[in-house]
Formats: C-alpha cells, structure tokens, sequence
C-alpha cells in the first residue's frame, strides 16, 4: 500500500477524540488492519467508514468490543446472504418463460 492510501491513527484520533489505545484495541481484535511505518501507525483508507461506524457502536451506544466483533461478523454474514438472494433471484428470472 502507498503511504497515500493511508491515515495517520494519531491524526485520526485527534480528529474524533478517542485514545490511540482504542486503535490498539481494534487491531489485536482483528477489526482492522494497521501499519508502521516509521514509528507511526497508519490504516487504510477504505477502513474510514467502518472505523466510523465502531467508534458510534462503541463510543455512542457503549457497546464493547466483543459485542462489536459479534455484530460486524453478523452483518457480514447478512451481506453475503443479500448478495446470494439477487443472485438466485437474476438465475431464477433468467429461467422464466417470457
């Protein structure tokens, strides 16, 4: 990954007021990836709204970070459900007699 492709954490935490340690955190859980490079850690880009997203489950309505790991793997699971229903839906439309 090009260091363009990433956010500063430090940067990051300033900017929504949230210890480094909750990164930490959110890293040894395996819900994000994070890089050093230099001394400082960094995370990719496309990981912004699903960090925004942990921070409101965690921060707003004070749900843990097991409970997170709980609901993320549950929406993901309902994702890959959506996705295989328009699929079977477009194969089923596909077989129809016009």
């Amino acid at each position: 990954m090009q260091q363009e492709e990433m956010v500063s954490a430090n940067e990051f935490c300033i900017h929504y007021n949230i210890e480094l340690s909750f990164i930490h955190s959110l890293r040894d859980y395996g819900l994000i990836e994070t890089v050093v490079v230099e001394d400082n850690l960094f995370f990719p880009t496309d990981q912004l709204e699903f960090l925004e997203k942990i921070i409101r489950l965690h921060y707003e309505l004070d749900i843990n970070l097991e409970g997170i790991q709980t609901i993320i793997h549950l929406l993901q699971r309902m994702e890959k459900m959506q996705e295989e229903i328009v699929h079977l839906t477009n194969s089923l439309k596909a077989h129809e007699p016009d």
